[in-house]
Protein backbone atom coordinates (compact mmCIF):
# COMPACT_ATOMS: atom_id res chain seq x y z
CA UNK A 1 0.00 0.00 0.00
CA UNK A 2 1.11 3.57 -1.27
CA UNK A 3 1.32 6.90 0.26
CA UNK A 4 -0.37 9.53 -1.20
CA UNK A 5 0.57 13.06 0.50
CA UNK A 6 -0.77 16.05 -0.89
CA UNK A 7 0.25 19.44 -0.42
CA UNK A 8 -3.19 21.82 0.16
CA UNK A 9 -2.96 25.72 -1.38
CA UNK A 10 -2.82 25.89 -5.01
CA UNK A 11 -2.19 21.77 -5.29
CA UNK A 12 -5.41 20.53 -4.56
CA UNK A 13 -7.39 24.17 -4.44
CA UNK A 14 -6.94 26.52 -6.82
CA UNK A 15 -5.94 29.21 -4.45
CA UNK A 16 -4.26 29.95 -1.01
CA UNK A 17 -7.06 28.90 2.31
CA UNK A 18 -4.54 31.10 4.77
CA UNK A 19 -4.52 34.33 2.35
CA UNK A 20 -8.46 33.47 1.27
CA UNK A 21 -9.68 33.55 5.32
CA UNK A 22 -7.63 36.84 5.80
CA UNK A 23 -9.90 38.35 2.74
CA UNK A 24 -12.81 36.99 4.31
CA UNK A 25 -12.10 38.78 7.59
CA UNK A 26 -11.38 42.06 6.04
CA UNK A 27 -14.85 41.89 3.81
CA UNK A 28 -16.73 40.63 6.18
CA UNK A 29 -16.00 44.04 8.86
CA UNK A 30 -14.63 41.33 11.10
CA UNK A 31 -10.74 42.92 11.18
CA UNK A 32 -8.86 46.15 10.78
CA UNK A 33 -9.51 46.45 6.97
CA UNK A 34 -6.34 48.28 6.00
CA UNK A 35 -3.85 47.15 8.10
CA UNK A 36 -4.96 43.80 8.11
CA UNK A 37 -5.35 43.37 4.26
CA UNK A 38 -2.20 44.80 3.95
CA UNK A 39 -0.04 42.58 6.50
CA UNK A 40 -2.34 39.27 4.78
CA UNK A 41 -0.49 40.12 1.38
CA UNK A 42 2.93 41.07 2.40
CA UNK A 43 3.27 37.78 4.42
CA UNK A 44 1.56 35.75 1.33
CA UNK A 45 4.54 37.62 -0.95
CA UNK A 46 7.22 36.46 1.63
CA UNK A 47 5.57 33.08 1.29
CA UNK A 48 5.49 32.77 -2.88
CA UNK A 49 9.68 33.99 -2.24
CA UNK A 50 10.34 31.89 0.39
CA UNK A 51 11.28 34.30 3.00
CA UNK A 52 8.52 33.75 5.46
CA UNK A 53 8.88 33.82 9.12
CA UNK A 54 6.85 31.42 10.19
CA UNK A 55 6.50 32.60 13.84
CA UNK A 56 5.53 36.24 12.75
CA UNK A 57 2.96 35.17 10.68
CA UNK A 58 1.23 32.88 13.22
CA UNK A 59 1.29 35.24 15.42
CA UNK A 60 -0.80 37.60 13.09
CA UNK A 61 -2.94 34.73 11.48
CA UNK A 62 -3.76 33.07 14.98
CA UNK A 63 -4.92 36.25 16.58
CA UNK A 64 -8.58 36.71 15.35
CA UNK A 65 -8.94 33.01 17.05
CA UNK A 66 -7.55 34.52 20.07
CA UNK A 67 -10.22 37.32 19.50
CA UNK A 68 -13.29 35.47 19.27
CA UNK A 69 -15.39 33.09 20.86
CA UNK A 70 -15.14 29.93 19.19
CA UNK A 71 -19.09 29.72 18.28
CA UNK A 72 -18.86 32.86 16.47
CA UNK A 73 -15.55 31.50 14.66
CA UNK A 74 -17.17 28.11 13.59
CA UNK A 75 -20.09 30.55 12.12
CA UNK A 76 -17.63 32.48 10.72
CA UNK A 77 -15.61 28.97 9.16
CA UNK A 78 -18.78 28.07 7.60
CA UNK A 79 -19.83 31.22 5.54
CA UNK A 80 -16.16 31.11 4.48
CA UNK A 81 -16.11 27.89 3.50
CA UNK A 82 -19.01 28.39 1.28
CA UNK A 83 -17.98 31.32 -0.33
CA UNK A 84 -14.34 31.23 -0.52
CA UNK A 85 -13.73 27.85 -1.03
CA UNK A 86 -15.83 25.68 -2.62
CA UNK A 87 -15.50 27.79 -5.94
CA UNK A 88 -11.66 27.10 -6.10
CA UNK A 89 -12.23 23.21 -5.77
CA UNK A 90 -10.34 21.79 -8.24
CA UNK A 91 -12.18 18.70 -10.05
CA UNK A 92 -9.06 16.99 -11.61
CA UNK A 93 -7.67 17.57 -7.39
CA UNK A 94 -10.38 15.66 -7.10
CA UNK A 95 -9.88 12.50 -9.60
CA UNK A 96 -6.48 12.35 -8.36
CA UNK A 97 -7.87 11.75 -4.77
CA UNK A 98 -9.83 9.72 -6.36
CA UNK A 99 -7.17 7.68 -8.39
CA UNK A 100 -5.43 7.05 -5.01
CA UNK A 101 -8.15 6.27 -3.00
CA UNK A 102 -9.40 3.48 -5.53
CA UNK A 103 -5.87 2.03 -5.46
CA UNK A 104 -6.03 1.37 -2.14
CA UNK A 105 -3.21 4.20 -1.28
CA UNK A 106 -3.28 5.70 2.22
CA UNK A 107 -4.13 9.05 1.76
CA UNK A 108 -2.94 12.19 3.16
CA UNK A 109 -2.75 15.88 3.46
CA UNK A 110 -0.14 18.16 4.72
CA UNK A 111 -0.33 21.89 4.55
CA UNK A 112 0.92 25.22 6.37
CA UNK A 113 -2.70 26.17 6.95
CA UNK A 114 -3.64 25.69 10.73
CA UNK A 115 -6.00 22.90 11.57
CA UNK A 116 -8.87 25.38 11.75
CA UNK A 117 -9.18 26.26 8.33
CA UNK A 118 -7.51 22.94 7.06
CA UNK A 119 -9.69 20.40 8.85
CA UNK A 120 -12.92 20.49 6.74
CA UNK A 121 -11.52 21.45 3.76
CA UNK A 122 -9.82 17.92 4.22
CA UNK A 123 -13.03 16.81 4.69
CA UNK A 124 -14.43 17.81 1.50
CA UNK A 125 -11.83 16.68 -0.36
CA UNK A 126 -12.46 12.96 0.74
CA UNK A 127 -9.02 12.41 2.68
CA UNK A 128 -9.26 11.42 6.73
CA UNK A 129 -5.79 12.27 7.76
CA UNK A 130 -4.51 15.82 7.83
CA UNK A 131 -0.94 17.04 9.01
CA UNK A 132 -1.40 20.85 9.30
CA UNK A 133 -0.12 23.80 11.85
CA UNK A 134 -1.72 23.13 15.44
CA UNK A 135 -3.46 26.51 16.90
CA UNK A 136 -2.92 25.96 20.37
CA UNK A 137 -6.51 25.78 22.28
CA UNK A 138 -7.15 25.74 25.87
CA UNK A 139 -10.13 25.63 28.15
CA UNK A 140 -12.58 26.19 25.23
CA UNK A 141 -10.39 29.45 23.55
CA UNK A 142 -7.70 29.51 21.24
CA UNK A 143 -4.49 31.31 22.53
CA UNK A 144 -3.18 32.81 19.55
CA UNK A 145 0.03 30.90 19.62
CA UNK A 146 1.12 27.68 17.64
CA UNK A 147 1.00 24.32 19.31
CA UNK A 148 4.05 22.69 18.41
CA UNK A 149 6.03 22.02 15.42
CA UNK A 150 4.66 24.60 12.54
CA UNK A 151 3.87 22.71 9.38
CA UNK A 152 6.11 24.61 7.09
CA UNK A 153 9.23 23.24 5.27
CA UNK A 154 11.00 21.54 7.49
CA UNK A 155 8.84 21.28 9.48
CA UNK A 156 7.03 19.29 7.49
CA UNK A 157 9.19 16.69 7.01
CA UNK A 158 9.90 16.51 10.78
CA UNK A 159 5.99 16.44 11.35
CA UNK A 160 5.46 13.37 8.90
CA UNK A 161 8.37 11.42 10.10
CA UNK A 162 6.12 11.67 14.02
CA UNK A 163 3.17 10.88 12.16
CA UNK A 164 4.87 7.43 10.43
CA UNK A 165 6.72 6.48 13.51
CA UNK A 166 3.21 6.75 15.47
CA UNK A 167 1.20 4.75 12.08
CA UNK A 168 3.73 2.48 11.07
CA UNK A 169 3.88 4.05 7.68
CA UNK A 170 6.88 4.64 5.55
CA UNK A 171 7.97 6.09 2.64
CA UNK A 172 9.07 3.56 0.74
CA UNK A 173 6.15 3.93 -1.91
CA UNK A 174 5.18 7.05 -0.87
CA UNK A 175 3.80 10.38 -3.68
CA UNK A 176 3.88 14.00 -2.38
CA UNK A 177 2.12 16.37 -4.43
CA UNK A 178 3.36 19.91 -4.04
CA UNK A 179 3.01 23.79 -6.33
CA UNK A 180 6.10 25.25 -3.90
CA UNK A 181 9.06 24.97 -3.26
CA UNK A 182 8.88 25.54 0.62
CA UNK A 183 7.93 22.02 -0.12
CA UNK A 184 11.20 21.12 -1.47
CA UNK A 185 12.49 19.49 1.84
CA UNK A 186 9.87 16.91 1.64
CA UNK A 187 9.55 16.58 -2.08
CA UNK A 188 12.94 15.10 -1.70
CA UNK A 189 12.37 12.65 0.42
CA UNK A 190 9.51 10.65 -1.31
CA UNK A 191 9.99 8.32 -3.45
CA UNK A 192 7.58 10.37 -6.63
CA UNK A 193 7.63 13.69 -6.02
CA UNK A 194 5.35 15.27 -8.40
CA UNK A 195 5.14 19.52 -9.01
CA UNK A 196 1.84 20.52 -9.90
CA UNK A 197 1.56 23.86 -11.76
CA UNK A 198 4.58 24.55 -9.75
CA UNK A 199 6.33 27.96 -8.89
CA UNK A 200 8.96 29.13 -11.07
CA UNK A 201 11.83 28.00 -8.57
CA UNK A 202 9.66 24.22 -7.87
CA UNK A 203 9.55 23.98 -11.92
CA UNK A 204 13.30 24.49 -13.18
CA UNK A 205 14.41 22.46 -10.16
CA UNK A 206 11.46 19.00 -11.03
CA UNK A 207 13.24 20.03 -14.56
CA UNK A 208 17.35 19.57 -13.13
CA UNK A 209 15.68 16.24 -11.41
CA UNK A 210 13.46 15.18 -14.37
CA UNK A 211 10.56 14.85 -11.61
CA UNK A 212 7.34 15.17 -13.35
CA UNK A 213 5.49 18.06 -13.72
CA UNK A 214 1.32 18.24 -14.07
CA UNK A 215 -1.88 20.84 -14.29
CA UNK A 216 -4.96 20.19 -11.95
CA UNK A 217 -6.46 23.61 -13.28
CA UNK A 218 -8.96 23.11 -16.04
CA UNK A 219 -7.10 23.72 -19.45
Amino acid sequence: MSLAIFDLDNTLLDGDSDYLWGQFLVERGLVDGAFYERENQRFYDQYRAGTLDIYEFLTFMLRPLASNPLAELLNWRAQFLEAKIRPILLPRAMELVKQHRTAGDTLLIITATNRFITEPIAEMLGVPNLLATEPEFVNGRYTGRPHGIPCFQQGKVERLNAWLAATGHDLAESWFYSDSHNDLPLLSRVAYPVAVDPDDVLAEYAQERGWPMISLREM
